[in-house]
């Protein structure tokens, strides 16, 4: 079932997930702050907004599915379960500890609820999500597929092949959204390989295109309304965000890609989100 907030309900939503991001990952040591940080908006609009879903019932079998296809942000995503209540938010602590159901990349196999495809390796997820959603056409179930792909995953040829499936088999019931934040592990996106003009590659595989500002809790609902109109074709969200979205000293710095913060800088990011009217 759906959960409908207002948008500032929505915004503290994404600060407390921020919050939660970085409680985890300190408790952790390691994984992927800056991407992380930077989807809270898009996860809080989500979870909160947008996917049909029931945390009472993680297999109803009309819930919309979610395929994270970058899966080393995999802490927005469990930081957006916990919140939704599909497991204890004290859980999120156990971030990649030994046993935990929270690892690096999310499992299907490690008895965690709400997750829909077991990630790691880059460039998976659309094909995935595109069996999803064509079964789902043969079955004539009206769910629909979401997908999280990053900027630099479109560099992987995997996810070209996809999209040219997903548009031959018009899978209106597909959408996809990217994470344009232009920077990957090692600098740049453009300065790795360069992958404009997106919006223009997108439209040549039979796409249709909306582009947003993936931090702008605003843009991001009504660029999911308008996919959900859009019927025989395929739809992608080029939301563009800023990694480390709301800590301003690390905001759009790829060294923060696979970084965590110390203890101290933990304290003070932590401080920056509750000085920004976060209620926790």
């Amino acid at each position: 079932m759906k959960s409908i907030f207002s948008i500032s309900e929505l915004e503290i939503k994404a600060r407390e997930l921020r919050v939660d991001v970085i409680r985890s990952l300190t408790s952790a040591g390691s994984g992927h702050l800056g991407g992380s940080l930077g989807l809270a908006d898009v996860f809080a609009v989500l979870y909160f907004h947008e996917l049909k879903h029931n945390p009472a019932e993680p297999l109803w079998s009309e819930r919309d599915r979610l395929v994270l296809s970058i899966g080393h942000v995999a802490p927005i995503l469990y930081a957006a379960l916990a919140n939704s209540g599909y497991f204890d938010r004290e859980e999120l602590l156990t971030l990649r500890k030994l046993g935990s159901r929270l690892q690096g990349h999310p499992g299907r196999d490690h008895g965690l609820p709400g997750i829909e495809l077991s990630a790691g390796s880059l460039g998976q997820g659309l094909s995935v999500a595109v069996g999803m959603a064509l079964a789902d056409k043969m079955d004539k179930n009206r769910r629909r597929v979401y997908v999280v792909l990053g900027d630099g995953e479109l560099q992987e040829g995997s996810v070209w092949e996809a999209a040219m499936s997903a548009s031959h088999y018009n899978l209106d019931n597909l959408i996809a959204l990217v994470d344009r934040n232009r920077v990957q592990i090692d600098g740049r996106v453009k300065n790795v390989m360069e992958i404009e003009p997106l919006a223009d590659k997108w439209k040549a595989f039979g796409w249709y295109v909306i582009e947003c500002d993936g931090n702008s809790i605003d843009e991001l609902i009504h660029a999911f309304e308008k996919a959900r109109s859009i019927v025989e074709k395929p739809v992608v969200i080029l939301a563009n965000t800023l990694m480390g979205k709301g800590i301003p000293e690390i905001e759009n710095d790829y060294r923060w890609h696979g970084k965590v913060p110390t203890q101290a800088e933990a304290v003070r990011f932590i401080n920056t989100l509750l000085s920004d009217g976060i209620t926790n």
